[in-house]
């Protein structure tokens, strides 16, 4: 019986947050549209975006611990610099960090129905196979960024095999950028977000709780290109540092016979 109560709830929690993920994005899907026809409206149209993760999020009743520790907002711009342990952190990172906020992603986030082509439109996706990819989305990031507006970059570049565990490699391209412009980074900690949706084959959502932080800014001016592996190595031993037991894993999946 205890079985089949915890096989019901899974299903029941996540059909509830299904629901408030997918029914905010198609009631605003028109405005959405409309603000992704000019790229002057980016910004409004990121402000959508916020709005969405932020409504989510309080829908879902799952408590979002943001720890910042420096006193002192992020100087502006910087590259927030994550691990990507699920799906949902992309909505996190939109929740907490202020501004218009630029994010790379890979490409294929361009080929999801509906949203793909608003994101691309909005944000940079890079296909990483490619050098010339690679180079285009280095090139614009850079640009966006002189120009003032913040990057977010999951510096895995894929959501890891062992998210809260282990971090997977760091691509060089968020210390590459941060060198070349002279901006400061941000580690940002997401170690439990995987709880809560893990990147597994099915939809799997559970009723836990979601956590960012944001490290002090670490400055990169005077630093040249043969300091990335060193800063990859900084970088990562601050996110890696809150990892906490809880983190360990992924939920597993509800059965009942």
């Amino acid at each position: 019986m205890r079985a089949l109560l915890r096989f019901i709830g899974h299903r029941l929690y996540t059909t509830w947050a299904t629901f408030w993920f997918v029914t905010p994005f198609l009631v605003t899907y028109p405005l959405q549209w409309l603000l992704g026809r000019r790229p002057a409206w980016r910004p409004q149209l990121h402000a959508l975006f916020r709005g969405w993760a932020r409504f989510s999020i309080f829908m879902w009743g799952v408590p979002l611990e943001v720890v910042r520790e420096s006193a002192a907002p992020a100087p502006q711009p910087c590259i927030y610099v994550s691990n990507h342990g699920s799906y949902v952190d992309i909505m996190v990172l939109f929740h907490t960090i202020p501004g218009f906020l630029n994010m790379m992603g890979k490409d294929s986030l361009a080929k999801v129905p509906l949203w793909g082509p608003l994101f691309a439109g909005t944000y940079i996706v890079v296909n990483r196979g490619s050098a010339v990819g690679r180079g285009r989305a280095f090139a614009q990031a850079k640009k966006e960024l002189l120009e003032g507006r913040s990057l977010a970059v999951f510096a895995e570049g894929t959501i890891g095999e062992k998210p809260g565990e282990e971090l997977g490699p760091f691509l060089d391209g968020a210390f590459q950028l941060a060198i070349a412009t002279g901006l400061p980074i941000v580690p940002v900690s997401m170690p439990l977000n995987h709880k809560f949706m893990p990147s597994v084959k099915g939809l799997r959502v559970r009723h836990a709780r979601l956590r960012a932080v944001f490290h002090a800014p670490i400055e990169t001016k005077n630093l040249t290109q043969a300091d990335v592996p060193a800063l990859k190595t900084l970088v990562a031993n601050q996110i890696a540092d809150d990892f906490v037991p809880e983190g360990r894993g992924i939920p597993e999946a509800s059965t009942w016979r």
